[in-house]
Protein backbone atom coordinates (compact mmCIF):
# COMPACT_ATOMS: atom_id res chain seq x y z
CA UNK A 1 0.00 0.00 0.00
CA UNK A 2 3.09 2.58 0.81
CA UNK A 3 4.18 1.66 -2.51
CA UNK A 4 1.36 2.41 -4.46
CA UNK A 5 0.96 5.24 -2.68
CA UNK A 6 4.80 6.46 -3.55
CA UNK A 7 3.74 5.49 -6.98
CA UNK A 8 0.22 8.29 -7.20
CA UNK A 9 2.70 10.73 -5.36
CA UNK A 10 5.13 11.19 -7.92
CA UNK A 11 3.62 13.28 -10.50
CA UNK A 12 2.47 15.87 -7.91
CA UNK A 13 5.72 15.61 -6.07
CA UNK A 14 7.52 19.01 -7.08
CA UNK A 15 11.12 20.64 -6.25
CA UNK A 16 11.52 23.72 -3.82
CA UNK A 17 13.87 25.33 -6.00
CA UNK A 18 11.21 25.17 -9.19
CA UNK A 19 8.53 26.55 -6.75
CA UNK A 20 10.95 29.62 -5.75
CA UNK A 21 11.48 29.55 -9.33
CA UNK A 22 7.89 30.21 -10.26
CA UNK A 23 7.42 32.61 -7.21
CA UNK A 24 10.23 34.83 -9.21
CA UNK A 25 8.03 34.21 -12.16
CA UNK A 26 5.11 35.22 -11.22
CA UNK A 27 5.98 38.04 -9.43
CA UNK A 28 7.87 39.44 -12.21
CA UNK A 29 4.69 39.04 -14.06
CA UNK A 30 2.99 41.43 -11.73
CA UNK A 31 5.07 44.06 -12.07
CA UNK A 32 5.07 43.89 -15.42
CA UNK A 33 1.20 43.88 -15.69
CA UNK A 34 1.30 46.84 -13.41
CA UNK A 35 3.87 49.01 -15.33
CA UNK A 36 2.13 48.41 -18.07
CA UNK A 37 -1.78 49.21 -16.74
CA UNK A 38 -0.50 52.34 -15.05
CA UNK A 39 0.33 53.82 -18.55
CA UNK A 40 -3.73 54.03 -18.53
CA UNK A 41 -4.86 54.52 -15.17
CA UNK A 42 -7.31 57.44 -15.84
CA UNK A 43 -8.60 55.54 -19.33
CA UNK A 44 -9.38 51.96 -17.25
CA UNK A 45 -9.30 53.03 -13.91
CA UNK A 46 -10.79 56.42 -13.24
CA UNK A 47 -14.41 57.85 -13.19
CA UNK A 48 -12.81 60.35 -16.07
CA UNK A 49 -12.28 57.10 -18.33
CA UNK A 50 -14.01 54.55 -20.12
CA UNK A 51 -15.80 52.85 -17.50
CA UNK A 52 -16.80 54.81 -14.74
CA UNK A 53 -18.09 53.44 -11.08
CA UNK A 54 -21.39 53.79 -11.70
CA UNK A 55 -21.53 52.09 -15.03
CA UNK A 56 -19.18 49.31 -13.74
CA UNK A 57 -21.93 48.50 -11.41
CA UNK A 58 -24.96 49.33 -13.41
CA UNK A 59 -23.42 46.51 -15.84
CA UNK A 60 -20.95 44.11 -15.27
CA UNK A 61 -20.86 43.93 -11.98
CA UNK A 62 -21.48 40.89 -9.92
CA UNK A 63 -22.87 41.24 -6.33
CA UNK A 64 -20.10 38.31 -4.47
CA UNK A 65 -17.00 40.29 -5.97
CA UNK A 66 -14.80 42.88 -4.55
CA UNK A 67 -12.51 45.91 -5.68
CA UNK A 68 -10.67 48.31 -3.46
CA UNK A 69 -10.43 49.86 -6.79
CA UNK A 70 -13.51 50.34 -7.06
CA UNK A 71 -13.85 52.65 -3.53
CA UNK A 72 -12.87 55.48 -5.46
CA UNK A 73 -13.86 56.85 -9.03
CA UNK A 74 -9.75 59.18 -8.67
CA UNK A 75 -7.17 58.40 -10.18
CA UNK A 76 -5.11 59.19 -7.38
CA UNK A 77 -6.67 56.55 -5.34
CA UNK A 78 -5.80 54.16 -8.58
CA UNK A 79 -2.15 55.59 -8.07
CA UNK A 80 -2.01 54.92 -4.62
CA UNK A 81 -3.01 51.56 -4.87
CA UNK A 82 -1.00 50.46 -7.73
CA UNK A 83 1.92 51.75 -5.85
CA UNK A 84 1.22 49.65 -3.05
CA UNK A 85 0.73 46.54 -5.38
CA UNK A 86 4.18 47.66 -6.50
CA UNK A 87 5.68 47.02 -3.38
CA UNK A 88 4.18 44.00 -2.35
CA UNK A 89 4.81 42.32 -5.33
CA UNK A 90 8.48 43.46 -4.87
CA UNK A 91 8.64 41.76 -1.75
CA UNK A 92 7.43 38.50 -3.14
CA UNK A 93 9.78 38.60 -5.75
CA UNK A 94 12.60 38.64 -3.39
CA UNK A 95 10.91 36.46 -0.87
CA UNK A 96 10.17 38.81 2.14
CA UNK A 97 7.31 37.92 4.33
CA UNK A 98 6.63 35.26 1.65
CA UNK A 99 3.34 34.21 2.52
CA UNK A 100 1.68 37.55 3.38
CA UNK A 101 3.14 39.19 0.77
CA UNK A 102 1.47 36.12 -1.56
CA UNK A 103 -1.95 36.93 0.04
CA UNK A 104 -1.93 40.65 -0.08
CA UNK A 105 -0.57 40.42 -4.33
CA UNK A 106 -3.70 38.26 -4.89
CA UNK A 107 -5.76 40.87 -3.47
CA UNK A 108 -4.70 43.35 -5.43
CA UNK A 109 -4.65 41.44 -8.88
CA UNK A 110 -8.08 40.30 -8.20
CA UNK A 111 -9.30 43.99 -7.02
CA UNK A 112 -7.70 45.50 -10.24
CA UNK A 113 -9.18 42.76 -12.56
CA UNK A 114 -12.71 43.17 -11.07
CA UNK A 115 -12.02 46.45 -11.28
CA UNK A 116 -12.69 46.42 -15.17
CA UNK A 117 -13.30 43.33 -16.33
CA UNK A 118 -14.11 45.05 -20.15
CA UNK A 119 -9.49 44.47 -20.24
CA UNK A 120 -9.75 41.14 -19.44
CA UNK A 121 -8.15 38.55 -21.07
CA UNK A 122 -7.39 34.31 -20.39
CA UNK A 123 -3.64 34.67 -19.04
CA UNK A 124 -5.19 37.36 -16.21
CA UNK A 125 -7.22 34.02 -15.15
CA UNK A 126 -4.23 31.64 -14.97
CA UNK A 127 -2.21 34.42 -13.51
CA UNK A 128 -4.52 34.89 -10.73
CA UNK A 129 -5.02 31.03 -9.81
CA UNK A 130 -1.00 30.79 -9.60
CA UNK A 131 -1.25 33.19 -7.16
CA UNK A 132 -3.99 31.59 -5.39
CA UNK A 133 -2.76 28.10 -5.51
CA UNK A 134 1.13 29.27 -4.06
CA UNK A 135 -0.68 31.00 -0.88
CA UNK A 136 -0.90 27.04 0.06
CA UNK A 137 2.86 26.28 -1.58
CA UNK A 138 6.24 26.86 0.00
CA UNK A 139 7.35 29.15 -2.75
CA UNK A 140 10.02 31.12 -0.50
CA UNK A 141 11.74 28.46 1.23
CA UNK A 142 14.35 28.80 -1.47
CA UNK A 143 16.10 31.88 -3.56
CA UNK A 144 14.25 34.22 -0.79
CA UNK A 145 14.87 36.49 1.75
CA UNK A 146 13.06 34.13 4.35
CA UNK A 147 15.24 31.47 3.79
CA UNK A 148 17.55 33.41 6.07
CA UNK A 149 15.53 32.88 9.14
CA UNK A 150 14.99 28.94 8.77
CA UNK A 151 17.02 26.07 8.79
CA UNK A 152 17.51 25.07 5.16
CA UNK A 153 15.20 22.17 3.98
CA UNK A 154 16.10 18.61 4.98
CA UNK A 155 15.04 17.92 1.36
CA UNK A 156 14.01 19.47 -1.82
CA UNK A 157 11.23 17.38 -2.55
CA UNK A 158 7.92 18.27 -1.67
CA UNK A 159 4.31 17.04 -1.45
CA UNK A 160 0.88 18.28 -0.60
CA UNK A 161 -2.75 18.51 -1.42
CA UNK A 162 -1.14 22.29 -3.21
CA UNK A 163 1.08 20.64 -5.06
CA UNK A 164 -1.36 18.72 -6.90
CA UNK A 165 -3.50 21.49 -6.94
CA UNK A 166 -1.29 23.41 -8.94
CA UNK A 167 -0.05 20.49 -11.51
CA UNK A 168 -4.40 19.73 -12.23
CA UNK A 169 -4.56 23.32 -13.02
CA UNK A 170 -1.59 23.42 -15.73
CA UNK A 171 -3.50 20.60 -17.26
CA UNK A 172 -6.94 21.79 -17.24
CA UNK A 173 -5.82 25.34 -18.70
CA UNK A 174 -5.07 22.42 -21.64
CA UNK A 175 -7.62 20.06 -21.55
CA UNK A 176 -10.33 22.53 -21.55
CA UNK A 177 -8.72 25.18 -24.02
CA UNK A 178 -8.77 21.72 -26.48
CA UNK A 179 -12.19 20.31 -25.73
CA UNK A 180 -13.99 23.80 -26.24
CA UNK A 181 -12.28 24.14 -29.75
CA UNK A 182 -15.25 22.08 -31.12
CA UNK A 183 -15.61 24.20 -34.12
CA UNK A 184 -14.82 22.19 -37.66
CA UNK A 185 -11.60 24.69 -37.88
CA UNK A 186 -10.09 22.71 -35.15
CA UNK A 187 -10.59 19.22 -35.40
CA UNK A 188 -12.51 18.73 -39.32
CA UNK A 189 -11.03 21.03 -41.87
CA UNK A 190 -7.55 22.37 -39.84
CA UNK A 191 -8.43 26.15 -40.91
CA UNK A 192 -8.22 27.45 -37.50
CA UNK A 193 -4.82 29.04 -37.40
CA UNK A 194 -5.13 30.34 -41.25
CA UNK A 195 -8.37 32.31 -39.67
CA UNK A 196 -6.60 33.36 -36.56
CA UNK A 197 -4.02 34.90 -38.78
CA UNK A 198 -6.07 36.51 -40.85
CA UNK A 199 -7.12 38.35 -38.03
CA UNK A 200 -5.07 41.87 -38.75
CA UNK A 201 -5.87 42.86 -35.12
CA UNK A 202 -3.68 40.41 -33.52
CA UNK A 203 -1.25 39.01 -36.65
CA UNK A 204 2.45 39.97 -35.71
CA UNK A 205 5.44 39.86 -38.19
CA UNK A 206 6.23 36.03 -37.38
CA UNK A 207 2.45 35.24 -38.83
CA UNK A 208 2.84 37.25 -41.76
CA UNK A 209 5.72 34.43 -42.89
CA UNK A 210 3.43 31.61 -41.61
CA UNK A 211 0.07 32.89 -43.52
CA UNK A 212 1.63 32.31 -47.31
CA UNK A 213 1.84 27.98 -46.49
CA UNK A 214 -1.32 27.23 -46.16
CA UNK A 215 -1.01 23.33 -45.61
CA UNK A 216 2.00 24.24 -42.73
CA UNK A 217 -0.87 26.20 -41.03
CA UNK A 218 -2.96 23.02 -41.52
CA UNK A 219 -0.66 20.89 -39.87
CA UNK A 220 0.08 23.16 -37.08
CA UNK A 221 -3.71 23.51 -36.43
CA UNK A 222 -4.32 20.28 -35.54
CA UNK A 223 -0.45 19.97 -33.67
CA UNK A 224 -1.88 22.66 -31.31
CA UNK A 225 -5.45 20.87 -31.21
CA UNK A 226 -4.18 17.48 -30.24
CA UNK A 227 -0.96 19.54 -28.21
CA UNK A 228 -3.16 20.72 -26.32
CA UNK A 229 -6.01 17.79 -25.08
CA UNK A 230 -3.31 15.15 -24.96
CA UNK A 231 0.30 16.24 -23.98
CA UNK A 232 -1.36 17.26 -19.85
CA UNK A 233 -1.64 13.29 -19.70
CA UNK A 234 1.68 12.89 -19.52
CA UNK A 235 2.31 15.02 -16.22
CA UNK A 236 0.33 12.40 -14.93
CA UNK A 237 2.21 9.47 -15.15
CA UNK A 238 4.50 8.29 -11.92
CA UNK A 239 7.43 6.74 -14.00
CA UNK A 240 10.22 8.66 -15.57
CA UNK A 241 8.70 11.69 -14.25
CA UNK A 242 11.29 13.62 -14.70
CA UNK A 243 11.52 13.35 -18.59
CA UNK A 244 8.08 13.86 -19.24
CA UNK A 245 8.24 16.82 -17.38
CA UNK A 246 10.88 17.93 -19.53
CA UNK A 247 9.04 17.26 -22.37
CA UNK A 248 5.72 19.39 -21.54
CA UNK A 249 8.07 22.17 -20.46
CA UNK A 250 10.09 22.20 -23.62
CA UNK A 251 6.85 22.02 -25.19
CA UNK A 252 5.23 24.82 -24.00
CA UNK A 253 7.78 26.75 -24.43
CA UNK A 254 8.35 26.52 -27.92
CA UNK A 255 4.37 26.39 -28.46
CA UNK A 256 3.79 29.84 -25.94
CA UNK A 257 6.90 31.29 -27.76
CA UNK A 258 5.87 30.49 -30.91
CA UNK A 259 2.29 32.47 -30.21
CA UNK A 260 4.47 35.29 -29.02
CA UNK A 261 5.76 35.67 -32.67
CA UNK A 262 2.88 35.33 -34.62
CA UNK A 263 -0.21 36.37 -32.64
CA UNK A 264 -0.41 39.92 -30.63
CA UNK A 265 -1.64 38.61 -27.17
CA UNK A 266 -0.10 41.14 -24.67
CA UNK A 267 1.25 38.96 -21.71
CA UNK A 268 -0.81 35.96 -22.46
CA UNK A 269 2.40 33.59 -23.42
CA UNK A 270 4.47 34.92 -20.75
CA UNK A 271 1.69 33.97 -18.07
CA UNK A 272 2.01 30.55 -19.55
CA UNK A 273 5.41 30.39 -19.70
CA UNK A 274 6.04 31.31 -16.33
CA UNK A 275 3.30 29.16 -15.18
CA UNK A 276 5.08 25.90 -16.09
CA UNK A 277 8.57 26.82 -14.22
CA UNK A 278 7.22 24.78 -10.86
CA UNK A 279 7.63 21.79 -12.84
CA UNK A 280 11.15 21.95 -13.46
CA UNK A 281 12.24 18.53 -12.25
CA UNK A 282 15.60 18.30 -10.03
CA UNK A 283 17.71 17.29 -13.14
CA UNK A 284 16.72 20.47 -15.02
CA UNK A 285 17.13 22.39 -11.62
CA UNK A 286 21.24 20.81 -11.04
CA UNK A 287 21.90 21.78 -14.53
CA UNK A 288 20.99 25.23 -14.03
CA UNK A 289 22.57 26.19 -10.37
CA UNK A 290 25.86 24.06 -11.93
CA UNK A 291 25.96 25.79 -15.31
CA UNK A 292 23.85 28.47 -15.60
CA UNK A 293 23.27 30.30 -12.30
CA UNK A 294 22.48 33.70 -13.05
CA UNK A 295 24.37 36.78 -10.80
CA UNK A 296 20.64 36.55 -8.77
CA UNK A 297 21.41 32.67 -7.84
CA UNK A 298 25.02 33.59 -6.13
CA UNK A 299 23.32 35.16 -3.45
CA UNK A 300 21.42 31.77 -2.62
CA UNK A 301 24.00 30.82 -0.11
CA UNK A 302 23.58 33.68 1.77
CA UNK A 303 20.16 33.29 1.46
CA UNK A 304 19.22 30.46 2.45
CA UNK A 305 22.73 30.01 4.62
CA UNK A 306 21.26 27.00 7.94
CA UNK A 307 20.79 27.77 11.05
CA UNK A 308 23.75 25.54 11.90
CA UNK A 309 25.88 27.74 14.04
CA UNK A 310 22.90 27.63 16.62
CA UNK A 311 23.17 24.15 17.71
CA UNK A 312 26.41 24.27 19.19
CA UNK A 313 24.51 26.14 22.01
CA UNK A 314 21.69 24.34 22.26
CA UNK A 315 24.16 21.25 23.16
CA UNK A 316 25.37 23.09 25.73
CA UNK A 317 22.48 23.33 27.71
CA UNK A 318 21.31 21.80 30.43
CA UNK A 319 19.66 18.31 30.57
CA UNK A 320 16.41 19.45 31.80
CA UNK A 321 16.45 22.12 29.67
CA UNK A 322 17.15 19.86 26.79
CA UNK A 323 14.44 17.95 27.39
CA UNK A 324 11.79 20.91 27.72
CA UNK A 325 13.07 21.99 24.20
CA UNK A 326 12.58 18.23 23.26
CA UNK A 327 9.08 18.09 24.89
CA UNK A 328 8.20 21.81 23.38
CA UNK A 329 9.55 20.63 19.16
CA UNK A 330 7.58 17.61 19.65
CA UNK A 331 4.41 19.52 20.93
CA UNK A 332 5.24 21.64 18.04
CA UNK A 333 5.82 18.91 15.04
CA UNK A 334 2.07 17.72 16.57
CA UNK A 335 0.62 20.92 15.81
CA UNK A 336 2.01 21.88 12.71
CA UNK A 337 1.02 18.22 11.52
CA UNK A 338 -2.45 18.97 12.36
CA UNK A 339 -2.20 22.36 10.34
CA UNK A 340 -0.85 20.99 7.59
CA UNK A 341 -3.85 18.20 7.46
CA UNK A 342 -6.48 20.96 7.70
CA UNK A 343 -4.90 23.22 4.75
CA UNK A 344 -4.56 20.43 2.57
CA UNK A 345 -8.37 19.13 3.66
CA UNK A 346 -9.09 22.97 2.51
CA UNK A 347 -6.87 22.53 -0.61
CA UNK A 348 -8.56 19.40 -1.81
CA UNK A 349 -11.90 20.65 -1.23
CA UNK A 350 -11.47 23.68 -3.61
CA UNK A 351 -9.38 21.96 -6.05
CA UNK A 352 -12.97 19.58 -6.10
CA UNK A 353 -14.71 23.25 -6.48
CA UNK A 354 -12.57 24.09 -9.07
CA UNK A 355 -12.59 20.98 -11.48
CA UNK A 356 -16.43 21.10 -11.35
CA UNK A 357 -16.22 24.46 -12.31
CA UNK A 358 -14.53 22.97 -15.60
CA UNK A 359 -15.92 20.31 -16.52
CA UNK A 360 -19.27 22.79 -16.09
CA UNK A 361 -17.71 24.81 -18.58
CA UNK A 362 -16.98 22.07 -21.16
CA UNK A 363 -19.75 19.48 -20.82
CA UNK A 364 -23.17 20.30 -21.37
CA UNK A 365 -24.40 17.21 -18.74
CA UNK A 366 -26.68 18.05 -16.43
CA UNK A 367 -25.29 15.67 -13.90
CA UNK A 368 -22.22 18.11 -14.17
CA UNK A 369 -23.64 21.39 -14.02
CA UNK A 370 -23.36 23.61 -11.16
CA UNK A 371 -26.16 25.37 -10.01
CA UNK A 372 -25.95 29.08 -9.29
CA UNK A 373 -26.61 28.84 -5.90
CA UNK A 374 -23.02 27.71 -5.59
CA UNK A 375 -20.81 29.61 -8.07
CA UNK A 376 -20.78 32.44 -5.84
CA UNK A 377 -17.87 31.52 -3.84
CA UNK A 378 -16.40 30.70 -7.54
CA UNK A 379 -17.24 34.61 -7.90
CA UNK A 380 -16.35 35.86 -4.37
CA UNK A 381 -12.61 34.31 -4.64
CA UNK A 382 -12.03 34.78 -8.50
CA UNK A 383 -11.20 30.96 -8.84
CA UNK A 384 -13.76 31.43 -11.78
CA UNK A 385 -12.65 30.48 -14.96
CA UNK A 386 -12.86 29.74 -18.39
CA UNK A 387 -10.33 28.64 -21.20
CA UNK A 388 -12.06 29.54 -23.96
CA UNK A 389 -9.09 30.92 -26.36
CA UNK A 390 -10.15 31.12 -30.15
CA UNK A 391 -12.67 28.53 -29.22
CA UNK A 392 -15.39 27.49 -30.12
CA UNK A 393 -14.35 28.84 -33.33
CA UNK A 394 -11.80 31.67 -34.53
CA UNK A 395 -13.22 34.78 -35.40
CA UNK A 396 -14.13 35.74 -38.80
CA UNK A 397 -14.92 38.96 -38.46
CA UNK A 398 -12.11 41.23 -38.60
CA UNK A 399 -11.76 45.36 -39.17
CA UNK A 400 -10.05 48.13 -38.15
CA UNK A 401 -11.18 51.24 -35.55
CA UNK A 402 -11.45 54.73 -37.39
CA UNK A 403 -12.33 57.52 -34.93
CA UNK A 404 -13.68 60.18 -37.52
CA UNK A 405 -14.07 63.82 -35.86
CA UNK A 406 -15.16 66.14 -37.55
CA UNK A 407 -14.09 69.86 -37.06
CA UNK A 408 -16.27 73.38 -36.97
CA UNK A 409 -14.73 73.76 -40.46
CA UNK A 410 -15.76 70.40 -41.91
CA UNK A 411 -12.51 69.14 -42.10
CA UNK A 412 -12.54 65.29 -41.21
CA UNK A 413 -9.75 63.84 -38.94
CA UNK A 414 -8.82 60.37 -38.03
CA UNK A 415 -8.26 60.50 -34.44
CA UNK A 416 -6.99 57.19 -34.18
CA UNK A 417 -4.10 58.46 -36.38
CA UNK A 418 -2.93 61.02 -34.37
CA UNK A 419 -5.26 64.02 -36.49
CA UNK A 420 -4.41 63.00 -39.40
CA UNK A 421 -6.94 63.08 -42.93
CA UNK A 422 -9.28 60.36 -42.62
CA UNK A 423 -8.75 57.47 -45.18
CA UNK A 424 -10.95 54.28 -45.41
CA UNK A 425 -8.54 51.64 -46.72
CA UNK A 426 -7.20 49.57 -44.77
CA UNK A 427 -3.80 50.42 -42.53
CA UNK A 428 -0.36 48.93 -43.14
CA UNK A 429 -0.55 47.71 -39.80
CA UNK A 430 -3.84 47.36 -38.11
CA UNK A 431 -2.22 45.99 -34.65
CA UNK A 432 -0.31 49.08 -34.84
CA UNK A 433 -2.80 51.08 -34.17
CA UNK A 434 -3.67 50.00 -30.50
CA UNK A 435 -1.37 51.18 -27.75
CA UNK A 436 -1.47 47.67 -25.79
CA UNK A 437 -3.42 44.36 -25.57
CA UNK A 438 -5.71 45.79 -23.41
CA UNK A 439 -7.29 48.38 -25.60
CA UNK A 440 -7.04 45.65 -28.09
CA UNK A 441 -8.85 43.55 -25.88
CA UNK A 442 -11.36 46.56 -24.89
CA UNK A 443 -12.51 47.64 -28.38
CA UNK A 444 -13.05 43.52 -29.40
CA UNK A 445 -15.90 43.82 -26.58
CA UNK A 446 -17.02 47.15 -27.88
CA UNK A 447 -18.26 45.93 -31.49
CA UNK A 448 -20.31 43.14 -29.29
CA UNK A 449 -24.09 44.38 -29.12
CA UNK A 450 -24.60 43.32 -25.63
CA UNK A 451 -21.75 45.57 -24.43
CA UNK A 452 -23.49 48.88 -26.28
CA UNK A 453 -24.01 50.44 -23.05
CA UNK A 454 -19.92 50.83 -23.14
CA UNK A 455 -19.90 52.86 -26.55
CA UNK A 456 -21.02 56.20 -25.42
CA UNK A 457 -18.15 56.40 -22.86
CA UNK A 458 -15.32 55.63 -24.86
CA UNK A 459 -16.05 58.21 -27.53
CA UNK A 460 -16.86 60.87 -24.73
CA UNK A 461 -13.55 60.07 -23.27
CA UNK A 462 -11.46 60.76 -26.86
CA UNK A 463 -13.76 63.66 -27.23
CA UNK A 464 -12.27 65.30 -23.99
CA UNK A 465 -9.25 63.99 -24.54
CA UNK A 466 -8.08 65.77 -28.26
CA UNK A 467 -10.25 68.92 -26.58
CA UNK A 468 -7.53 69.07 -23.59
CA UNK A 469 -4.74 69.66 -26.58
CA UNK A 470 -5.05 73.45 -27.19
CA UNK A 471 -3.17 72.66 -30.07
CA UNK A 472 -5.95 70.41 -31.63
CA UNK A 473 -8.86 71.99 -34.04
CA UNK A 474 -11.89 71.62 -31.70
CA UNK A 475 -14.42 69.42 -33.20
CA UNK A 476 -18.37 69.78 -33.30
CA UNK A 477 -18.69 65.69 -33.71
CA UNK A 478 -17.27 62.61 -33.47
CA UNK A 479 -17.77 58.89 -34.65
CA UNK A 480 -16.24 55.65 -34.18
CA UNK A 481 -16.13 54.08 -36.86
CA UNK A 482 -15.37 50.34 -37.49
CA UNK A 483 -14.39 48.58 -40.61
CA UNK A 484 -15.55 45.15 -40.56
CA UNK A 485 -13.84 43.03 -43.24
CA UNK A 486 -15.27 39.17 -42.95
CA UNK A 487 -12.62 36.49 -43.58
CA UNK A 488 -13.43 34.14 -46.09
CA UNK A 489 -11.64 30.86 -47.08
CA UNK A 490 -9.16 30.37 -49.45
CA UNK A 491 -7.35 33.80 -48.83
CA UNK A 492 -10.30 36.12 -49.85
CA UNK A 493 -11.64 38.18 -47.77
CA UNK A 494 -15.32 40.57 -48.33
CA UNK A 495 -15.62 44.07 -49.13
CA UNK A 496 -14.88 46.10 -46.21
CA UNK A 497 -17.99 47.49 -44.72
CA UNK A 498 -18.26 50.99 -42.46
CA UNK A 499 -20.14 50.50 -39.54
CA UNK A 500 -20.70 53.48 -37.27
CA UNK A 501 -20.96 52.31 -33.65
CA UNK A 502 -21.06 55.79 -31.84
CA UNK A 503 -21.41 59.26 -32.38
CA UNK A 504 -21.03 61.89 -29.82
CA UNK A 505 -20.63 66.11 -29.59
CA UNK A 506 -18.99 68.28 -26.99
CA UNK A 507 -21.95 69.42 -24.93
CA UNK A 508 -20.89 72.97 -24.98
CA UNK A 509 -19.72 74.76 -28.17
CA UNK A 510 -16.39 74.61 -29.45
CA UNK A 511 -16.51 76.91 -32.32
CA UNK A 512 -14.24 80.30 -31.51
CA UNK A 513 -16.77 82.22 -32.94
CA UNK A 514 -19.58 81.12 -30.33
CA UNK A 515 -17.08 81.55 -27.35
Amino acid sequence: MLRLLRLLRRPFTLDLRALALLRIGVAAVVLLDLAIRSTDLEAHYSNMGVLPLHVLQQYCWNPYQFSLHAASGLWVVQAGLFGLAVVVAGALLVGYQTRTATVLSWILLVSVQNRNPLIGQGGDDLLRMLLFWAIFLPWGRFYSLDSRRRPQPAAEEYFSAATVAYVLQIALVYWCTALLKSGPEWNRDGTAIYYALSLDQVLMPGGRLLYAYPGLMRVLTFATYYTELLLPFVLLLPFGVRWWRLLFVGVMFGFHLGISLTLFVGLFFLINLVSVLGLLPPVALDWLERFGRPRAWQLAPYLTRPLSTFRPRLARLRSPVRIRVESTVQLSDRGRWLARALRDTLVAVLLGYVVWWNLDSVQGQPALHMSAPLRWFGYLFRVDQHWGMFAPTVFKDDGWYILEGTTTTGQRLDLNRGGAPVRYGKPASVMALFKNDRWRKYSENYLFVDNAYMRPYYCNYLLRLWHENPAHPPLRQLEVIYMKEVSLPDYRVAAPVREVLCGCAPETPTDPNQQ
